[in-house]
């Protein structure tokens, strides 16, 4: 009697095939990009309902999925998991923008100085993050309804040693348009006006561009007023100003703390709190 090695079973491997890994288990927090394998379609994490999995993709739509293997991350297959409870916080609560939280304490009354963004998208969204520093300290936000109007805006405000005044600005970039505007309406107020920008050519590219399920904000070819172009390109409605405010309440609406922004602007929100309230 011989030894047959292949086995009596013709669709046996023989135990010499290497088995697959099992797929990497993640949680499924809000905001994880994934790729549901079975149907392609990819879409960020907008909740957990028992065992499924709610998926949003960068048009909007949202499509509901079991829970479990079945999806990857960048190529990678993964299981998704109903997130663990958060444990409750035993140290210092935090705000969401990163700072120790104030608990109980009642708004400031306003001081005299003033922090001026460009328009109503900046204040929602600098509320959204600082709010509770700046009613801690009691610094009022207002939007000028466009740089072109700062010096106008000054001049009415009177800037002074104790009506200090800190501007944000779009797209502040050495040669561009906001930092002549810029340096001009700041000269007759040295010491008393702050003017800080970012590079943004908006507050929307503020936001990191992964927490709408993106690798980079849309590149809008000039001549097209950008955000909608951005509406545009992503497939969203763009037809008139309430659908640019249903896109941008919707990118707000990823927004949860200051680690959800890019670096510059964190820290010329920083800079001008600090300088209102030195």
């Amino acid at each position: 009697m011989s030894w047959d090695r292949y086995g009596t079973d013709v669709l046996s491997d023989g135990g010499w095939k290497k088995k697959a890994p099992p797929p990497k288990v993640v949680e499924a927090h809000r905001g994880v990009v994934v790729e549901e394998v079975a149907s392609g379609f990819v879409g960020a994490v907008v909740g957990v309902e028992g065992r499924m999995v709610k998926l949003e993709d960068r048009r909007g739509k949202v499509r509901v999925f079991p829970i479990g293997p079945g999806f990857h991350i960048d190529g990678q297959a993964v299981a998704l998991r109903v997130p663990r409870a958060t444990p409750k916080q035993t140290g210092p609560l935090r705000s969401a923008s990163g700072s120790f939280a104030v608990e109980g304490a009642k708004a400031r009354v306003a001081r005299a100085s003033r922090i001026f963004v460009e328009g109503r998208h900046d204040a929602d969204l600098i509320e959204k993050v600082w709010g509770h520093d700046l009613r801690i300290e009691g610094v009022a936000v207002e939007y000028l309804q466009g740089v072109d109007h700062l010096d106008e805006v000054l001049q009415v405000f009177r800037p002074g040693p104790e009506r200090r005044v800190g501007v944000l600005v779009d797209h502040l970039v050495a040669g561009s348009k906001e930092s002549r505007i810029a340096d001009a309406a700041v000269k007759p107020y040295r010491g008393d006006v702050l003017v800080v920008g970012h590079p943004y050519i908006d507050i929307w590219q503020a936001v990191k561009p992964d927490r709408l399920g993106m690798k980079a904000w849309p590149v809008i070819p000039r001549g097209t007023e950008w955000k909608h172009g951005v509406c545009e390109a992503l497939g969203w409605p763009h037809e008139d100003q309430a659908d640019i405010a249903r896109a941008w309440q919707r990118i707000l609406s990823r927004v949860d703390h200051y680690q959800h922004l890019e670096p510059q602007l964190l820290g010329r929100v920083e800079q001008l709190i600090d300088f209102v309230t030195a």
